[in-house]
């Protein structure tokens, strides 16, 4: 595994900076500019500006520790972005500026796109690793289960019955768009479905902290370096 992965991404409608670590800690590798922080794959792009995070914040962290740091401009998706990085035991620095001013489908869909490229480019190659992984997980009345698969054929299933329009500033309806757009992105099958619950903010955080679980099983070493598959490739 490649382990971490820098992505930028630019388009008319969002600005999106992502370095992820998934080996457990956060070696992020930064160059310090002017008081913030510059990432070494991004320094010649003209069009980048610099990271937004506290330099006290990231100074004061250990590259032997996870680290965490999100701010898409939606509240209650920084919430699920960080629920699932702290469950899988992933590190993240996720920036995106994106116009909410009209709604917030542009950034869901392309921080999960972004997302979803980051983890492809840090997991590398399915080779020696459990490839499937399930998981539940409670959050007081709620209860969801998720399923996965490292398959390369991107697919998507998302049951979470929600009944609330809105979850803070961040519409229900998205948080689907932003796992269907995160798994096709990542090139996995996914299956996320909400078994019980009344209250949409629990039955949401139990599906991505099910998903981050269910990430840890399918990434799990097996002791071999063999493709998890009878076709002997992913795809």
């Amino acid at each position: 595994m490649a382990k971490t992965a820098h992505l930028y991404r630019k388009t008319k409608e969002t600005s999106i900076q992502i370095a992820v670590d998934i080996s457990g800690k956060a070696n992020f590798n930064f160059d310090k500019t002017d008081g913030k922080f510059n990432t070494i794959f991004d320094t010649k792009n003209p069009n980048k500006s610099p990271w937004e995070v506290p330099t006290s914040e990231l100074l004061s962290s250990s590259v032997d520790k996870q680290f965490i740091y999100v701010n898409s401009g939606i509240g209650f998706l920084d919430h699920m972005i960080s629920a699932l990085f702290k469950h899988a035991n992933w590190s993240i620095i996720l920036e995106c500026i994106g116009d909410t001013y009209i709604d917030d489908h542009h950034s869901c869909e392309d921080i999960g796109i972004a997302l979803g490229d980051a983890l492809k480019i840090a997991i590398g190659e399915i080779r020696g690793i459990a490839r499937f992984g399930y998981a539940y997980a409670p959050l007081d009345e709620a209860l969801s289960r998720a399923v996965l698969d490292f398959s390369g054929r991107p697919f998507h299933v998302i049951n979470l019955d929600f009944k609330r329009e809105m979850i803070g500033s961040l519409s229900t309806e998205m948080l689907v768009h932003f796992l269907e757009s995160f798994a096709l992105s990542a090139g996995i099958t996914l299956h996320v479905d909400n078994i019980k619950g009344s209250n949409d903010h629990h039955k949401a955080e139990s599906a991505f902290k099910a998903l981050a679980v269910a990430f840890k099983m399918a990434l799990t070493p097996t002791g071999k370096d063999d493709v998890p598959s009878t076709k002997g490739v992913i795809f």
